[in-house]
């Protein structure tokens, strides 16, 4: 009886610790890896605080369309000092000076972009008190000023700035989707690396399993002189070689693991069991369409748009920097002086003014004529660039997609072949155990490839799968859905 319940207590334990294992395995599709991927891997943390960053660069430029209030004050200023003084008979001499000031000035802005100018409404209060006057103090506020400044010659670069930044944030939000597209291609080759592992534990472990019989069948042939020792000795070669082979593969799958479970950020320690992505709905991409959704899709496509209009800016502004050049200015107000704040705004009077300030370069040596050549150079080779950059854009795309429309054939042949080669394994190995005329070396052979089609049909899914995604990046277009590529903003907390 104690036999009986110690064998039936230690039955229910490996039945709980098989139950327990069985439930500790996370079965993944490549669709899962990806999506996981995409919440949590390394690359999906920087790509959004990348974006990030590029929205609020955008938002802040956009703030400058908008008028800015601000605040200036000196609370307080106390002089104690030497001055000069200009007397009435036209002589000059010092005067000993000590005075208490403050000043504050409210004054909102506003940019205008189209003519580089801006114009602002203020007001302000000045007070100060000198020690050592008869009426120590009095105050001159200014109730109201509206001024206008406007450079006539110079550079406007918030003109250009309009028409670039616009172009970067959507660059940027393109970039963002090309992004994801990347992390689902690294994630691909993880999937495929850690599938091709646990293929080759598993193959590995076969072909043991294989050797070990047929070694053992050997050397009963051996006993019986039917099978020469060299025969022997081959079968025990290749079982010695399939257990360095186990061990191998072991220590390969937890390297992939490993490998996979960093990217993806899988913290626990539960089992993976991949789910290889053998359903496909093949389809074909015409290259043209795939060329056209890329030039209106990409981040590429408006980088070559953003890189000619910051050369073209560069010649404006060489062309304007440093030669002839004039600023108005006007304001016009009201201002008042007393002794007590009350009486400094009281009866107000006008006040007006306005200047143009010239600068004239008269010699500089031809420095502002070389700074012009230097930046029509610098856009000639930009446009050289860019004219060379999309016919190369474009060329990759065409050959991705023809590389792409042949994976369907590539895939069927890989799977065909496969099957050939397991049916003239079992073949081969079934005339070895009936003790038909095959060699060791077919035997051999036929178990190479054996091993070398399955590798070689799991290589062709992941190429076709990597293929897929490397599209979708380079297009930001899905094919097999026939929809653009977008993403809402919402998703990303800002």
């Amino acid at each position: 009886m104690k036999w009986y319940f110690l064998f039936f207590f230690s039955a229910i334990n490996f039945l709980s610790q098989t139950s327990v294992a069985q439930v500790d395995i996370r079965k993944l599709s490549l669709e899962n890896a990806i999506e996981i991927a995409k919440q949590q891997s390394p690359d999906a943390f920087n790509s959004k605080q990348q974006f990030r960053a590029s929205f609020w660069e955008f938002k802040s430029f956009r703030a400058t369309d908008l008028p800015a209030l601000s605040l200036t004050a000196t609370l307080p200023n106390i002089q104690q000092t030497l001055s000069p003084y200009l007397n009435p008979d036209g002589t000059q001499s010092y005067v000993r000076q000590q005075n208490l000031s403050a000043a504050a000035n409210l004054a909102l802005t506003q940019k205008l972009g189209i003519t580089g100018g801006s114009i602002y409404i203020s007001s302000g209060l000045q007070g100060v008190n000198n020690f050592n006057a008869e009426n120590p103090i009095s105050y001159m506020s200014t109730p109201i000023n509206i001024g206008y400044i406007q450079p006539i010659f110079s550079f406007n670069p918030y003109r250009w700035d309009r028409r670039i930044q616009p172009l970067k944030y959507d660059q940027a939000k393109r970039k963002f989707l090309e992004d994801v597209e990347n992390i689902a291609i690294n994630t691909t080759n993880y999937f495929f690396n850690l599938l091709q592992a646990q293929l080759d534990q598993k193959i590995a472990l076969t072909n043991l399993h294989n050797y070990d019989t047929l070694f053992r069948i050997a050397k009963g042939r051996y006993q019986l002189g039917r099978i020469a020792e060299n025969d022997l000795l081959q079968l025990e070669l290749s079982f010695l070689r399939a257990q360095a082979n186990v061990e191998k593969a072991s220590l390969d799958l937890d390297n992939a693991l490993f490998r996979f479970k960093s990217y993806l950020r899988i913290k626990d320690t539960t089992g993976i069991e991949l789910i290889p992505p053998t359903d496909i709905s093949f389809f074909k991409i015409d290259p043209v369409v795939a060329i056209s959704q890329a030039t209106k899709n990409t981040s590429a496509a408006l980088d070559f748009k953003k890189r000619l209009l910051e050369a073209a800016r560069d010649v404006n502004m060489a062309k304007l920097e440093g030669r002839f050049d004039a600023e108005l200015n006007a304001v016009i107000g009201l201002t008042q002086t007393g002794t007590d704040v009350i009486d400094a705004y009281k009866n107000p009077l006008d006040q007006r003014q306005i200047s143009l300030g010239l600068t004239i370069p008269i010699l500089d040596w031809g420095v502002a004529r070389g700074k012009i050549k230097i930046a029509q150079s610098q856009e000639e080779v930009v446009k050289n660039s860019v004219e060379q950059d999309i016919i190369d854009f474009q060329q990759n795309i065409y050959l991705k997609v023809v590389q792409f429309n042949m994976q369907q054939n590539q895939i069927l042949i890989a799977a065909k072949s496969d099957t050939v080669a397991k049916k003239s394994y079992e073949v081969t190995k079934g005339r070895y155990l009936i003790g038909k005329m095959v060699s060791i070396l077919d035997l051999n052979n036929a178990q190479i490839e054996t091993d070398n089609s399955q590798k070689s049909y799991y290589f062709a899914l992941q190429t076709f799968w990597r293929s897929y995604y490397e599209i979708r990046k380079m297009t930001l277009f899905d094919f097999l859905n026939n929809v653009m590529l977008t993403f809402d903003i919402k998703d990303i907390k800002l």
